[in-house]
């Protein structure tokens, strides 16, 4: 199976809403001066170069991401002037050597294969004494609306083990992102923990992402008969804490780190 990242509307349900909560906190700690050039890579619908715009007086942030569905939804959604969109990659970065001061990246890393070159050529689009930073999943720990559904999919499925993130992503942890920050040539190499709640209104609420087929939970979801899929629908709803009022109140944790070109 492959991650499947084209449904902007899919991805919004399923993880936008939450990572534009991680990507307060995130900005919150890089704590920019205002008027700076921005690099946004992998932006997908464009949540975090919407705080970036609203909250850091940018001079400019360009956001790429390999999607068109990601790219045109972004566009669509976003109206600042000094925003723009294109299509390209952590290994084909559609701009000059340092056009940009801050380079950032949410939720995107660890889905880069080949984490060096992307680092190398995000660091090409920094100008010297400029910022890199980016965020990721604690998809091992602290990460609770994925942790629930990959725990009862592998007590139904142990091949559904192989599409654990937690298990497929182990550059998503503070030692790891910083020993991939500071070999790529970064100074002053920190990182934080980015906590935030991730409430449902009900179980539909937070069933029905599952089903977009977007990113590797919803992609196992779907990819089940229709048999697999209700006995792994009826054992979530036998395990999620929902409170009296029908209320899943789950929380999740973001990895953050940065460093100095």
């Amino acid at each position: 199976m492959q991650d499947k990242w084209i449904d902007g509307d899919g991805y919004e349900m399923y993880v936008g809403r939450w990572s534009r909560r991680v990507g307060l906190g995130f900005l919150s700690w890089l704590n920019p001066p205002p008027g700076r050039n921005w690099l946004d890579l992998g932006c997908g619908t464009g949540a975090l170069t919407s705080q970036i715009l609203q909250t850091c007086d940018p001079k400019s942030v360009i956001g790429v991401e390999p999607s068109e569905g990601f790219v045109a939804l972004a566009r669509d959604t976003t109206d600042d002037p000094r925003a723009r969109f294109l299509q390209g990659s952590g290994e084909e970065i559609p701009l000059e050597d340092g056009a940009v001061d801050y380079a950032v990246s949410g939720l995107v890393l660890n889905f880069i294969s080949d984490k060096q070159s992307a680092m190398a050529e995000i660091i090409r689009c920094v100008a010297d004494g400029g910022k890199v930073a980016a965020y990721v999943w604690d998809y091992a720990g602290h990460v609770q609306f994925m942790r629930y559904f990959w725990n009862a999919a592998v007590a139904l499925d142990q091949h559904a083990r192989e599409m654990d993130e937690g298990v497929r992503f182990p550059v998503c942890r503070p030692q790891a992102l910083e020993s991939l920050f500071s070999s790529s040539g970064l100074r002053n190499v920190s990182t934080t923990a980015i906590d935030i709640v991730t409430p449902f209104e009900d179980f539909e609420d937070y069933w029905r992402p599952f089903l977009s087929g977007v990113g590797p939970a919803p992609g196992y979801c779907v990819s089940l008969d229709d048999d697999r899929r209700e006995a792994l629908r009826t054992r979530l709803a036998q395990i999620l804490p929902t409170d009296p009022d029908g209320r899943i109140l789950l929380a999740a944790r973001a990895w953050a780190v940065r460093g100095t070109r």
